[in-house]
């Protein structure tokens, strides 16, 4: 992470429509029928059954998806009491973090008001309004008493994150480093420096825990916190030692188990770490200078388990791995409070989660090959996208399990997929393709096995039960990266096709190929040496049954993968060309692009072919296409070039198939836009319907227009490219595919081979 400047912090701030979060609307709005219904008179039915129940808010509102973020900017970051108004940015960066993670709307609100009980008393009449309230940056010892008040005085959660999303997080990291060291929490010393808002709360749920208080010693900017001492507040007193012996830091950590820094930077020595019990724990969390940089800790302490509140060094605390999926699993059960069972179960969870294999998407996040739980990984990464479902689920069962729940998950499968769903994690489709085809597992050959991301997506697919990958490549080179990446290959099979043993395969596939292509100058002798290439071999592993899809693409240049398939597999019947679809899966729903990889300057037979196999894919996919071929003019605006080609094309497929919908040649925004279109071309085929399906006039036009819409959208998926028009399931990926790319096309190859096995048995 570079240093971030003062310039770019203010221009971010600033650029385009200032401050960071905004309000859109989520119902339809277009019509005077609409407006009614938002508005008077349609608006008074929601209000007369919430006054007859209450909770029915949750049911026509966004109360149930609603957080207040509060603050009186008594205590804003590290920059102290600089007002509520000063506040504001890091109010709507919360709101910010709250959406981007876990899907919940956020108002952010500066109340100018430094007295306890006016500040509780305004907060207490805008509460209704809301389905929990996030308290933020309000100074100790204030904020204990108003939190306090609130949770005792209101039927929502109130949660003040700076003191319990660093005790979640932190807990959760303290229980995963002691298991790393083996200790038990009930056994070690702990010191705690800083006696804030977070650091009691943090300490107090290690209590909870079982960290015991005689264990335990904490420190002010004044010293030890002991007995004897007449200036302690309420929270100190709490954690007073009966220790006299010690007064400092340096004292205090001698033979400690455990260091929990909540103060200022640089006050931890090398030395003070050197005296610590062996494999220390060192949480050192003041920010943006640790109490000890990452660097000299393990300079002094080799065996240190260190973690800081910095993302640029390992096991970060960082709150946002907590407090939106604490609130999402709150609202979701329409819990009244966030209470100490709720919080228990966040620890544990979030602590779960980093024993468990990384996803890709971590790993690629932080350009690493694999994490693995141990002492440079113990807390999960703030982008792992499984915490919204396990941290969201076990709050909300401890909600339900504590009596503060008012709403019953009873299908936790639903509700997860729900989460995933909510987040753009995944979609109904994509769903449905991992159901489908864990129903009958295929068969499939990945082609580059040597490769990180397609061996990955193997062991993964394999994981999932949608098939039974065969990986080709030197068995010996897969085994010694899956040994460096720490994936099993168990019921995996390698195939080396360069190997003595496939001798015998390798002239069988030649006499075959031989024999198919033989009017076309193909040799037996030319063929076996073409055997030798991953393409031909794994294609002709589906082409004689003993395998049933390959995946290839992420090496091998299109313009040799095409060739190939052709010469092997061929084009099916009807047909003379063969393309490939991408799929959007977007907020506005699905949408269906060819062709996105093979006919780079199709003519007008091409265009043809390239529609009526998208027809066939789009149906194979569950839905009704409903077709628009694309150009840069509409309907015989401009009659030559590219636009005349699919023109023609147009005027083909209408004639061959009278009843589909398609038309053309329009534009994007014609396409689009129904109302625009009907008005102003009201004899077109698809009067009334909305557009699925778009057919571009070339590959630069196709491709760049999903590699667009992808850079340019983060809420898109997208899933591709996916074969059309082969005589059997081949399917490509390209040198960019993700894991979690490679996988989804698997899918797509399970089901398209189970679908052509039933056609092939009628």
């Amino acid at each position: 992470m570079g240093k971030i400047t003062k310039e770019a912090a203010l221009l971010y701030h600033s650029q385009g429509k200032p401050g960071k979060i905004e309000v859109v609307p989520t119902k339809p709005y277009s019509t005077q029928t609409d407006l009614s219904l938002a508005y008077s008179p349609g608006v008074a039915e929601p209000c007369l059954e919430i006054e007859k129940n209450p909770l029915d808010a949750y049911k026509y509102t966004a109360k149930g998806n609603l957080v207040a973020v509060i603050s009186n900017g008594t205590a804003v970051l590290g920059l102290g009491d600089i007002g509520a108004l000063s506040g504001k940015p890091v109010m709507e960066g919360k709101g910010l973090l709250f959406k981007i993670y876990a899907g919940i709307d956020v108002f952010d609100i500066e109340l100018d008001e430094k007295d306890p009980e006016k500040f509780i008393q305004a907060v207490k009449a805008i509460a209704p309004t809301f389905g929990g309230i996030n308290l933020e940056d309000i100074k100790a010892p204030e904020c204990f008493e108003i939190e306090r008040r609130l949770k005792e005085e209101l039927d929502i959660p109130v949660m003040h994150d700076d003191q319990h999303g660093t005790a979640i997080i932190s807990s959760a990291g303290l229980v995963n480093a002691l298991q790393v060291a083996g200790k038990k929490i009930e056994e070690v010393k702990i010191v705690v420096n800083g006696a804030g808002a977070s650091a009691v709360s943090c300490t107090k749920l290690y209590v909870s825990l079982g960290a015991r208080l005689e264990n335990i010693v904490m420190l002010d900017s004044k010293g030890v916190i002991n007995k004897i001492r007449t200036d302690l507040n309420e929270q100190k007193r709490y954690f007073a030692t009966d220790r006299t012996d010690i007064h400092t830091l340096a004292e205090a950590i001698k033979g400690a188990d455990v260091f929990l820094g909540l103060s200022k930077g640089n006050v931890l020595s090398q030395e003070m770490v050197r005296s610590m019990a062996p494999m220390p724990i060192v949480f050192a969390l003041a920010n943006p200078t640790p109490e000890i940089s990452y660097e000299e800790a393990m300079e002094a302490r080799p065996d240190v388990l260190m973690a800081t509140g910095r993302s640029d060094y390992p096991n970060q605390i960082n709150n946002v791995i907590g407090f939106p999926y604490i609130f999402r699993g709150a609202l979701d059960t329409h819990a009244k409070a966030i209470n100490e069972e709720m919080k228990i179960a966040a620890v544990h969870a979030i602590a779960n989660l980093a024993k468990q294999p990384v996803p890709d998407v971590v790993n690629e996040a932080y350009h690493v090959n694999n994490f693995t739980f141990g002492p440079e990984y113990f807390i999960p990464k703030p982008v792992d996208p499984r915490l919204i479902t396990e941290v969201s689920c076990a709050v909300a069962k401890a909600a339900m399990e504590s009596g503060v729940a008012r709403n019953e998950i009873t299908d936790w499968d639903a509700y997860k997929i729900q989460l995933r769903e909510l987040m753009g994690y995944e979609s109904k489709m994509t769903r449905q393709l991992f159901d489908t085809a864990r129903c009958n597992p295929q068969r499939v050959v990945f082609a580059e096995g040597i490769h990180p991301n397609m061996l990955k997506a193997a062991v993964e697919a394999k994981s999932e039960g949608i098939c039974h990958p065969i990986l080709l490549g030197n068995e010996e080179r897969i085994e010694k990266l899956a040994k460096e990446m720490e994936l099993c290959l168990e019921g995996i099979e390698i195939v080396n096709m360069r190997h003595d043993r496939e001798t015998e395969r390798r002239e069988r596939y030649a006499h075959i190929l031989a024999e198919k292509r033989a009017r076309e100058g193909f040799s037996f002798e030319e063929a076996n040496d073409k055997l030798f290439e991953r393409n031909y071999f794994g294609m002709m592993m589906v082409e004689t049954g003993e395998a049933d899809a390959f995946i290839t693409g992420l090496y091998t240049k299109y313009s040799n993968t095409i060739k190939v398939a052709k010469e092997v597999i061929g084009i099916q019947p009807g047909y003379k060309h063969f393309g490939t679809m991408h799929i959007l899966n977007t907020k506005k729903g699905t949408y269906f692009l060819a062709d996105t990889l093979i006919n780079r300057h199709p003519d007008t037979t091409t265009l043809t072919d390239i529609a009526q196999l998208a027809e066939k894919t789009v149906r194979f996919f569950n839905h009704t296409p409903v077709m628009a071929m694309i150009s840069y003019s509409n309907f015989g605006s401009d009659q030559s070039g590219s636009p005349m080609k699919v023109h023609q094309a147009v005027a083909t497929i209408q004639e061959q198939n009278p009843d589909l919908a398609i038309d053309g040649e329009m534009q994007v925004n014609f396409a689009f836009n129904r109302e625009l279109r009907d008005a102003k071309y009201p004899f077109t085929r698809l009067n009334g319907k909305d557009v699925n399906t778009l057919i571009f006039p070339n590959l630069s036009s196709a491709n760049a227009s999903y590699k667009l819409l992808q850079a340019m959208n983060h809420d898109i998926q997208l899933i591709g490219p996916i074969q059309m028009g082969l005589n059997k399931p081949i399917h490509f990926t390209d040198s960019e595919s993700s894991v979690r790319d490679i996988v989804n096309i698997t899918a797509v190859a399970v089901i398209d081979a189970i679908v052509d096995k039933k056609r092939r048995n009628k």
